[in-house]
């Protein structure tokens, strides 16, 4: 199996998943001001190409290391090239710059930000066509203008703008709360710039009971408290949870260091713990859909998940009378699933804790209004005298259990080649079939491995951000009323299901 040590480093950094991410230092393979105006070089020249020229980018910023300067450097090449740039003043989370397009009417919107990776890493994150992320062949477009960027691109003073975009975002993010009713909320903005629109957007939405964790609620680029900036990572919410159980809390929101992720805790009766991405999922999901008329207003609303989230949104929509589409993996694919006449997309999420819970108003993952609904979710179940795991194990009764993990290890794209040839015919005990996503065609290939049993499912994929493989389990069994016992069972399924797919990524190429 290889490593990521023995893979040739890159020339220049290209447009991932994310846009271009990596660390920060010198020359075309590294962030720095260099990447960044030819970045926005090659950015004004697609635009302009598609006769765009002149129209309004928002460019916005975390409170990483050299965000400003990488921001301001972005500003003023899109100046230079006849553009009408609204700076934000102020370091912002990712979210506003999205919801920044739509406001404006934006031709594009640029995000300094490496979302929740190292303290060394800085990113370019872009938005085209209403605040969506970018997608094939723009960003091929955008790399291939890089290369032919001007050694000395142009650039033209820039002041921040005077707007009130921040307060319009909180104004709108808080709206999406649907009940009445107060709980107690523990947070962490996990060092990061989420920490005062989070705080506002709480109180404008009528939840005055929060609590933060003082050591993580600074933006500190360097993120001391924690190994990785990421709520998903173990041990990164501690300081949250205990918190969460000093102040007897009634729901724990962690947000990632630019805020557009959301991973939400809970009390139960052996202490507090943290949903899954795919669990508050599920919980978002049927408190959207259940405030939605029956018939043909359910008919013609659609939620989205990914290829590598959990199969119970599908059956949640159908309960609704509501239409589920999966999507490939990030939120350039699930924010475009309404692509179609005669439907609309009223959520979406990723099982990596990004959720899309307002998509007229912000057509990315967006941690801050998700906090807001999870917090409603949570006040209306006190109302009506129920706790999470009390929603949780309803969803299981009327739509089975369904037990999800993920992993990874350390590789490139030939370990996904060598599982691709050398498939396995049985998983955790059961008969597999493949599906091969590099055989569809268009804009739904991609290099991922989809294995399904009876109650199995097994994902596979290289990750577009990191050189790791990834894989993403579900066990699935049928609905029933002792739940208990079946989620006894799924689990045991769940760990003879690990150890098969760690046998078969062990087993690939030298």
């Amino acid at each position: 199996m290889a490593s990521p040590s023995d893979e040739t480093p890159p020339e220049r950094l290209t447009f991932g998943t994310a846009g271009l991410r990596g660390p920060m230092g010198p020359g075309p393979a590294a962030m720095n001001v260099e990447t960044v105006t030819a970045a926005t070089w090659a950015l004004a020249t697609v635009l302009h190409d598609r006769g765009l020229g002149g129209s309004t980018i928002v460019v916005g910023r975390d409170a990483r290391h050299h965000s400003d300067e990488f921001a301001l450097a972005a500003a003023e090449v899109l100046a230079a090239e006849g553009f009408s740039v609204v700076l934000l003043p102020d370091p912002a989370p990712t979210p506003v710059v999205a919801f920044g397009v739509r406001r404006f009417t934006a031709a594009a919107g640029v995000q300094i930000t490496a979302s929740h990776n190292p303290p060394a890493d800085n990113g370019y994150k872009v938005y085209l066509d209403g605040g969506l992320q970018i997608v094939p062949p723009t960003d091929r477009e955008i790399e291939a203008a890089m290369t032919r960027a001007p050694a000395d691109v142009t650039r033209t003073e820039v002041s921040p703008a005077t707007t009130d975009l921040i307060a319009d975002y909180v104004r709108r993010a808080s709206s999406v709360r649907r009940g009445t009713g107060n709980v107690r909320i523990a947070l962490t903005p996990m060092h990061g710039v989420g920490g005062e629109p989070a705080l506002m957007t709480l109180r404008e939405a009528g939840f005055d009971d929060v609590h933060v964790v003082a050591e993580q609620y600074s933006p500190d680029p360097d993120f001391p408290t924690v190994r990785f900036p990421n709520p998903a990572e173990p041990g990164a919410t501690d300081l949250l949870l205990a918190l969460a159980a000093d102040v007897d809390a009634d729901v724990a929101i962690a947000l990632d260091p630019d805020a557009d992720r959301c991973a939400v805790g809970i009390p139960t009766d052996s202490g507090w713990r943290m949903l899954s991405g795919d669990e508050t999922g599920w919980l978002l999901g049927e408190y959207m859909l259940s405030q939605i008329d029956p018939g043909e207003v359910a008919a013609a609303c659609m939620v989205a998940s990914t290829v590598v989230s959990s199969r119970m949104l599908a059956s949640i929509a159908a309960h609704h009378g509501a239409r589920h589409a999966e999507t490939l993996t990030g939120f350039k694919w699930l924010a475009r699933a309404d692509d179609e006449p005669g439907c609309t997309l009223v959520y979406a999420y990723e099982e990596a804790i990004g959720h899309c819970v307002d998509p007229g108003a912000v057509r990315d993952k967006d941690g801050i209004s998700a906090a807001v609904l999870a917090c409603d979710l949570v006040s209306v179940l006190h109302q009506e005298g129920r706790t999470v795991p009390d929603a949780l194990d309803a969803l299981a009764r009327r739509h089975g259990v369904h037990a999800t993990a993920a992993m990874s290890v350390p590789a490139d794209a030939a370990l996904v080649d060598h599982v691709r040839t050398h498939p396995p015919t049985s998983l955790a005990g059961e008969a597999v079939d493949v599906v091969d996503l590099l055989d569809r065609s268009g804009l739904e290939r991609t290099d991922a491995l989809i294995y399904t049993g009876e109650s199995v499912r097994v994902a596979v994929r290289p990750s577009g951000t990191e050189p790791k493989v990834k894989a993403y389990l579900e066990i699935r069994l049928p609905p029933g009323d002792d739940v208990v016992a079946a989620r006894a069972d799924a689990a045991g399924r769940l760990d003879a299901l690990r150890g098969d797919v760690v046998a078969l990524l062990q087993r690939g190429p030298n």
